[in-house]
């Protein structure tokens, strides 16, 4: 750990900041089964390591201990039963440190991916008031290399696999532990940093790591934005946390997801079509109260919609530039980034949603309860 780094880090993240911690520290290899790692946890680098930012005066937000050693693992994995001894291990470090309970940082974990036994038997270990928030990762395509990454992109299947991933660690946490949540510690659709044929092309934004790897909203190199980067500061900009439900009746190439605004009043709802050769032409409807959830009559705003459509600069998905309501999102001389400012349509117009491409969509006087 280079901890002259940390002060630059800190000037970087002027919000909530967390670090990842080594959980390997004094184990050993298997001899008689490969990947894994035996022997307790030795906390003393970690120790140090928390010492150091308490005397910078760092705030730190939380640790979460380990990297992938979850199930199977990724290159090496650690028992479940020792990884939750481990971990109260680190709480009991972080509350002897902390001298007052308000300043404390959150313990979180096991930062890898679910596997419903593993995860069973950890949190069964922990206990209560261990972990304040139980991670996960999830990176769906799987390895970056794999030549079929691009049809990965463009598979629904692939898409869906997160919420049904997700559902199984929130019904983990609902059996042991309904307070923790589940948190999402670490996503980029391919594993070991990206596809490099991929994850810098516009077609990466149909997933959605600042730098890193082939993962990167940033090109590791030039630190000019990759395309997904300007979808990424679009959703920043329009979506809030809270989820609507939405139904649809059309092709399944079509993918739709609703926010509440950021920006109060109204909703945001993104679009994003992979299909190749066909767009969409979308109309609304609404769901009165009481009635199940279900849209019963067509809804016809009166302010005009405020759009961002994202695409290929030469509608090849492998492109590595992306446009804007057709403007070319390139740095100026200056290396600022270009407004992105919506354009407005007639809310009286259907959204239309050309054929691999995204559009974001806020509506200021569509009314939903939830956004109230």
């Amino acid at each position: 750990m280079l901890f002259s780094s940390i002060k630059i880090i800190q000037l970087l993240i002027k919000k909530k900041l967390t670090f990842g911690l080594n959980a390997l520290f004094g184990r050993n290899e298997s001899q008689t089964e490969k990947g894994l790692s035996i022997g307790d946890w030795q906390p003393q680098n970690t120790r140090d390591f928390i010492q150091y930012t308490i005397s910078k005066g760092y705030k730190v937000d939380s640790y979460e201990f380990g990297n992938q050693l979850s199930g199977s693992g990724m290159g090496a994995k650690v028992d479940a039963k020792q990884y939750g001894k481990d971990v109260i291990v680190l709480k009991n470090l972080v509350k002897e440190l902390y001298a007052h309970p308000e300043t404390e940082p959150k313990v979180l974990g096991p930062g890898g991916f679910y596997e419903e036994k593993w995860f069973n038997t950890f949190l069964e270990v922990l206990g209560q008031g261990i972990v304040d928030g139980l991670t996960h990762h999830i990176y769906n395509l799987g390895p970056g290399d794999d030549p079929n990454m691009m049809n990965k992109v463009l598979d629904r299947s692939y898409l869906n696999q997160v919420s049904q991933t997700y559902k199984g660690v929130s019904d983990v946490v609902n059996k042991f532990r309904p307070q923790l949540g589940a948190w999402v510690s670490e996503s980029g659709g391919a594993l070991k940093g990206g596809s490099k044929d991929v994850s810098r092309t516009f077609a990466d934004g149909f997933w959605k790591a600042l730098i890193g790897g082939n993962n990167g909203l940033l090109n590791a190199t030039t630190f000019v934005p990759n395309p997904d980067y300007y979808g990424a500061l679009v959703w920043h900009r329009l979506m809030e946390s809270t989820v609507l439900a939405v139904t649809k009746e059309s092709d399944p190439n079509l993918c739709v997801y609703a926010h509440c605004a950021k920006k109060k009043p109204g909703v945001s709802l993104i679009f994003i079509n992979l299909s190749k050769d066909r767009s969409f032409n979308i109309t609304l409807s609404n769901a009165k109260p009481g009635d199940a959830g279900k849209p019963n009559y067509e809804f016809v705003g009166k302010q005009n919609r405020e759009e961002y459509h994202l695409r290929a600069l030469t509608r090849d998905i492998k492109d590595d530039i992306v446009c804007l309501n057709d403007v070319p999102m390139v740095q100026t001389d200056s290396e600022d980034i270009l407004a992105m400012d919506p354009k407005l349509v007639d809310a009286s117009t259907p959204i239309s949603i050309a054929a691999q491409s995204i559009a974001y969509v806020t509506i200021r006087d569509f009314e939903a309860p939830e956004c109230v």
